[in-house]
């Protein structure tokens, strides 16, 4: 590698700034036609924590530095590029893979339709000349062609990036950070060799991610959204792959899965314990690390904070077998599930763990109460969509607790107004039971009660939470329905319980999600 000079240090400094301030400036104009109301924002989501909409389209402030600091380095500088059919690749492929994304986040898609789409990009990328062809074994430094396993992994390896960027943007500034990480370690591989297109195109995109997690720091004003994080995911994955020594999996792979692996571990336990229970592998949920973190007590920032340590360990990690060339593998693999291993006792996550492992025996009987729960979840839907009435909305949620084992269910809408079912026959004060309350984005609040005896406490947990997201998805729909017909109660307007006065003095405070065992 040739010694940089004062140009070449001109040349770095240029391609931040230039990414950091026109990502910072357009997220200003985004934040205020939002203010104006000029900015569509889609419906929140249920897992959502955020109660006030924000706008998701930091992604458009970030690819519009990705592409004035593409054209910048392209069209004034004379650094060596990877080929013009290269660039166009690698430009290409991520503005496709962001506008997956940004529709996604205009109007929600399907996860097969997503997943179809990311993959047929990939595909292209493979046929556009940018693929994985050799492994380079880091013990005996031989290269083993791998054919026909090229295209899989290269597959793979770009469909997995933006999926597991997109899944850990679960708390603000999150995936930002492990980005601006990851793309910094982009940058050094790229000037590997030396100063070349894809370093500046890193340090560029370095640049717009600082810009943006100045907005997206707790408490965020904006999300990337999913157009963020595909684009974000996919651009590392590219370049990973540019950057590597004619294709070859080395240490230019090999780092970046170090620099990722809390993500990936993360990522990892939550495909298993969704899979355990028969919920969909995509289906969002409130139980990653940085939940767990909350759930706690730990401040959102000092959350992000200690998940940043754990990241930059990570890094440093990547960054011996990127310099080691892939040699000593075994060892930093070692030291590297060390960190995670310690990281997860302090944080005791380790509980989550053995949680998971007890739920294996009794995994047949969850998937069971989960088909038979997403049934009912999809005719209340669908219920909502043909009454459009609130009060047949709430009758039909009563019968939809009494199927699924509850005893009691108290409902407490965004205006305050409350609303109680006990199932007949059963004392919900009685005996030892489960209760918990869930607190939806939109304000409102569901308090599930049950016996113990009756139902476990997985069991509890698991339809508690799909019964919660249920009445969210159906108050959604009926809501929609509201605004296209005359006449029709709002949400707000539901039946008020003459036999309740007030619901304050849960047992259960409304933000706790865990179930409790309460003895009378």
């Amino acid at each position: 590698m040739e010694p940089m000079t004062l140009a070449n240090w001109l040349q770095i400094f240029s391609c931040f700034a230039l990414g950091f301030f026109v990502c910072w400036a357009l997220i200003g104009i985004i934040l205020k036609r939002a203010e104006k109301g000029m900015v569509a924002n889609r419906e929140r989501d249920f897992h959502h924590a955020h109660r006030t909409p924000l706008p998701r389209l930091g992604g458009v402030a970030m690819v519009s530095a990705f592409v004035v600091v593409a054209l910048a380095v392209d069209l004034a500088t004379s650094v060596p590029s990877p080929g013009t059919a290269t660039l166009g690749v690698i430009v290409l492929s991520s503005l496709a893979m962001f506008a997956l994304g940004l529709w996604d986040d205009l109007r929600p898609l399907g996860a097969k339709f997503k997943f179809a789409v990311q993959i047929a990009i990939a595909v292209a990328v493979y046929l556009g000349n940018v693929r994985i062809e050799l492994f380079k074994n880091p013990l005996t430094d031989s290269d083993i062609h791998l054919g026909l396993f090229g295209f899989f992994a290269t597959v793979l390896w770009l469909v997995s990036l933006p999926n597991l960027i997109n899944l850990i943007d679960g708390i603000d500034g999150l995936a930002g950070g492990i980005c601006l990480m990851l793309m910094l370690l982009m940058a050094n591989l790229g000037a590997a060799d030396n100063l070349g297109f894809s370093t500046l195109l890193s340090i560029g995109v370095v640049g717009a991610l600082l810009g943006f997690l100045k907005f997206n720091y707790p408490p965020a004003k904006i999300y990337m959204g999913d157009g963020g994080a595909y684009f974000l995911g996919f651009l590392i994955g590219i370049l990973s792959i540019v950057n590597s020594n004619k294709g070859t999996v080395a240490a230019a792979l090999i780092a970046p899965a170090f620099a990722l692996a809390l993500p990936i571990v993360d990522v990892g336990l939550a495909v298993l314990r969704r899979g355990l229970r028969g919920l969909p592998l995509f289906r969002p949920d409130q139980k990653h690390i940085h939940h767990h973190l909350i759930t706690l007590g730990i401040s959102r920032e000092r959350t992000l904070l200690n998940l940043y340590t754990v990241s930059l360990l990570c890094l440093f990690l990547a960054l011996c077998v990127f310099c080691l060339q892939g040699r000593l593998l075994p060892l930093y693999t070692g030291l590297l599930f060390l960190v995670l291993l310690i990281a997860g006792h302090l944080s005791g996550f380790t509980k989550d763990w053995s949680r998971i492992s007890s739920q294996l025996g009794q995994s047949l009987s969850l998937r069971k109460e989960t088909r038979y729960a997403l049934t009912l979840d999809r005719w209340l839907v669908m219920a909502a969509e043909r009454h459009g009435s609130m009060e047949n909305l709430w009758e039909d949620y009563q019968f939809l607790v009494k199927k699924l084992g509850f005893s009691k269910v108290r409902l407490i809408l965004p205006d305050g107004a409350a609303h109680v079912w006990q199932a007949e026959g059963r004392d919900g004060q009685a005996g030892d039971r489960l209760q918990a309350a869930h607190e939806i984005s939109d304000g409102t609040v569901i308090e599930f009660t049950a016996n113990k005896q009756v139902m476990p406490e997985a069991v509890f947990s698991l339809l508690g939470d799909l019964a919660a997201e249920t009445w969210y998805k159906a108050a959604l729909r009926c809501r929609v329905g509201n605004k296209s017909k005359a006449g029709v109660p709002a949400i707000a307007e539901l039946p008020k319980n003459p036999a309740q006065k007030s619901l304050i003095g849960f047992d259960t405070p409304f933000g706790e999600k865990r179930p409790v065992t309460l003895t009378e």
